[in-house]
């Protein structure tokens, strides 16, 4: 393990890291499978969370979610997914409310296996999507394969960052600011930050990407305008301000010497 030397140190991962992590991306790709081979109406996110917590026990895993404590939050996080529904954006508590047609889903797993972290997440229409929801979680989804396809090793990421926001703000969504993808590694949450846009004239939050870092890219965008806040009854769940409908994709992902490696991908 090397350290790239900066304000705040990024933590540049060897091979036998990063082969790690690539385990522990199979356990969360494992989980969105078992959970997208379910979801549908009638079912409860609740019951999604023991589907994802019997596949992370099965694989010998720890659920990185499960306990984390918030100092904004009324009490640490219960479950083992994070699932929001319609206006709800990212940190969502699953319950048992029944999901119903025309719902959307984001679910976002992160497990730690042999001392490395995965984490990713994926958008589900309930039933058959109206032409705008299913735009939405196109758009969504087409943002973090631009990423994937656009970063290359040494560039610069705010380049990357730079077509994502574009994707997404020409489609006629909103790029949420206040929530950002970042490192991972051994611990869930690493430098550096990675946001899914680039403040005008600004770029004191850009990177390079270095061989070797390890970073979860997920776009998050909202059908309306990209404010968000807290919801009060919990202070986890982060809703859109205007209430309109939020999507959610993420890959951890490697920087190699010939390019980007998605680690949560499966293989």
């Amino acid at each position: 393990m090397t350290m790239l030397t900066r304000a705040a140190k990024i933590v540049l991962k060897s091979p036998r890291e990063i082969a790690l992590m690539r385990e522990a991306g199979r356990v969360v790709c494992r989980v969105l499978d078992e959970v997208e081979a379910v979801i549908a109406p009638g079912v409860t996110t609740l019951e999604l969370d023991g589907i994802a917590q019997r596949v992370i026990e099965a694989a010998g895993a720890e659920a990185l979610f499960r306990g984390v404590k918030n100092p904004q939050a009324r009490f640490p996080f219960p479950a083992s997914i994070c699932s929001s529904v319609n206006e709800e954006v990212v940190h969502g508590i699953p319950d048992d409310r029944p999901l119903q047609p025309g719902d959307i889903v984001s679910i976002d797993v992160g497990v730690r296996l042999k001392g490395y972290c995965g984490d990713a997440a994926r958008t589900f229409a309930i039933g058959t999507p109206a032409p705008r929801v299913r735009r939405l979680l196109d758009v969504t989804r087409r943002s973090l394969e631009i990423a994937l396809a656009e970063a290359k090793p040494h560039d610069q990421w705010s380049r990357v960052a730079r077509l994502m926001q574009k994707t997404v703000e020409d489609a006629g969504f909103g790029v949420v600011r206040e929530f950002v993808g970042h490192g991972v590694g051994r611990e869930m949450h690493e430098e550096p930050k990675v946001p899914n846009y680039v403040e005008r004239g600004g770029k004191s939050q850009d990177f390079q990407l270095a061989p070797g870092l390890t970073i979860a890219i997920e776009p998050m965008v909202t059908a309306g305008q990209p404010e968000v806040e807290f919801r009060d009854r919990d202070r986890w769940t982060v809703v859109t301000k205007d209430r309109s409908l939020a999507a959610h994709f993420e890959h951890t992902v490697a920087v190699t010497a010939d390019g980007i490696e998605v680690l949560t991908g499966g293989k």
